[in-house]
């Protein structure tokens, strides 16, 4: 943990000061307490000239006195006021602070100084505002301070984007749904989404199920009310496949009841991620009804690490419930690797994509392991030893050529707090198979509602960009125990955004 003491600036600019230096230190904290010595001392002044805003950085180490300083200059319409001109005012501040970190340490960071999740939305964003291609790169090197790399890979992304969703931009009188099924065998140590045990004590899942069915048969008749088409539909969790066939049916039917748009729907994903719930009956299910797309995740194609990170399935179970699923006629299949896996480098990397090069998914997911606040692996950091930095960095590098070389094209990319190495995740796809939800959600182009445990509503109203955020409960007992006054208030909410938007646009 570093203690950074600033001078120059109130606090509302502590929290960026600290995401930027957390990419280099791992951990930040702003210091106000004398009390506490700090281990940086920064200064900082700002100076708003109407058309421009200059931001100089000194930053000293109390230890020794070295001192590292830089500066910045932005143009700024003299007519942005508010909140918008203090965003700029951070941005300015964050690019001189980001350089004398970069001198001090001699790491040079391939983001820049973008700690959010979303960079191809920045890129869209600069696309329908009007800047050519040569003049977003440019922004995005001069202004955000994103390396050469990273920018081309952001463009390839974006173009693949607009050419498998041509209608992107105009998709916000649709929505898309999302279901979370809050049950797998066992949790993953890395892992913070909503996963229960399939027999543990959070809940009876008949009767979480009852309450899901509920709430489809709701949202259903909300979005027939409104005529909203439905893009996509994304069975995720947890591990939609822990439950019975018999069960996965019954949901699958109270859908076609539910949902007048049912049979428009562009494309349906069922995650499958952990092969040990994946049988030949649940398999004939998601063929029965069509199912378009399946995830089958190895996250390591190594026992130890499988063993290591809690996932209580082996490396041949992977392959024979892949294969299974081939024989069952499933076409469409995403696997799924994470770089810098405890006691994995590259040369383990490189044998997991030799699995992968056998198997020959549809598409792959390489994700970069993160710390994320809340999983055993975090909270028992000393207990996982994983990859430096530049190590990490290789084997991102090595995904991009690997995925080049076997005719797969990246088609998506987020990021996270905590990130190995400040890289990404990233999908690829075999041309023709990429994953629209994924497309969807990253760039929060229209409402995505989520319905079951731990599901996130996105409420995009149409002919705007504001995203609202509504959460269903993380647990299942308490989704059990609420969902029918919740309902009523998610269809409010919803109801509230959309107001008349939907009957001024028709």
């Amino acid at each position: 943990m570093k203690r950074i003491r600033i001078s120059g600036v109130d606090d509302t600019f502590y929290r960026d000061i600290e995401l930027i230096a957390g990419l280099f230190f791992g951990e930040a904290k702003v210091v106000a307490n004398e009390e506490q010595r700090p281990d940086i001392n920064l200064a900082i002044r700002v100076e708003d000239r109407g058309d421009t805003v200059a931001a100089a950085v000194e930053m000293a180490d109390p230890e020794d006195g070295q001192r590292w300083s830089a500066s910045h200059t932005k143009q700024v319409p003299p007519t942005l006021i508010g909140r918008e001109r203090r965003k700029k005012v951070k941005q300015t501040i964050n690019h001189a602070w980001l350089r004398v970190l970069q001198e001090a340490t001699g790491v040079v960071q391939p983001w820049g100084i973008l700690t959010g999740v979303r960079p191809t939305k920045l890129f869209h964003m600069l696309l329908l505002r009007g800047h050519g291609k040569e003049e977003i790169r440019r922004l995005l090197q001069t202004e955000y301070l994103i390396q050469p790399e990273k920018i081309a890979l952001l463009e390839e992304i974006v173009d693949r984007q607009l050419a498998v969703l041509p209608d992107l931009y105009e998709l916000d009188r649709e929505v898309s749904l999302y279901i979370g099924i809050p049950f797998c065998p066992t949790k993953c140590a890395y892992c913070t989404f909503p996963a229960y045990a399939i027999q543990g004590r959070n809940g009876s899942v008949t009767a979480f199920l009852e309450g899901l069915h509920e709430e489809i048969a709701a949202v259903g008749d909300w979005l027939n009310e409104q005529g909203l088409p439905i893009t996509t539909v994304y069975f995720g969790g947890g591990t939609p496949t822990s439950i019975s066939a018999e069960q996965l049916d019954s949901l699958f039917s109270q859908m076609k009841r539910s949902f007048r748009a049912f049979d428009g729907v562009r494309e349906w994903t069922v995650e499958a991620g952990r092969p040990d719930t994946i049988d030949e009956e649940k398999l004939q299910v998601l063929k029965k009804w069509q199912v378009d797309r399946i995830s089958i995740n190895p996250q390591s194609f190594r026992n130890e690490t499988l063993k290591a990170i809690g996932r209580h399935h082996t490396v041949e179970e992977t392959l024979t419930k892949f294969a299974l699923a081939r024989e069952m006629g499933m076409n469409n299949i995403n696997m799924d690797l994470i770089i810098g896996l405890p006691g994995e480098g590259l040369e383990t990397f490189r044998e997991n994509l030799r699995i992968v090069e056998q198997l020959r998914p549809e598409s792959l997911t390489v994700h970069t392991l993160s710390f994320k606040r809340g999983s055993t692996m975090t909270q028992n950091k000393r207990k996982y030893r994983v990859a430096e930095r530049d190590e990490v960095a290789d084997m991102v590098n090595l995904a991009r050529e690997w995925t080049k070389q076997e005719g797969y094209v990246p088609y998506y990319l987020y990021r996270q707090k905590n990130i190995l190495g400040n890289q990404e995740n990233v999908g690829y796809a075999l041309p023709g198979h990429e994953s629209l939800y994924n497309i969807i959600i990253m760039e929060e182009r229209h409402t995505i509602i989520g319905l079951g445990c731990g599901a996130v509503s996105k409420i995009i109203p149409p002919g705007t960009s504001k995203v609202s955020r509504w959460s269903n409960p993380k647990e299942p007992q308490a989704y059990i125990d609420t969902y029918r006054t919740m309902i009523p208030e998610k269809l409010r909410a919803l109801s509230e955004a959309y107001g008349e938007r939907l009957a001024v646009r028709s």
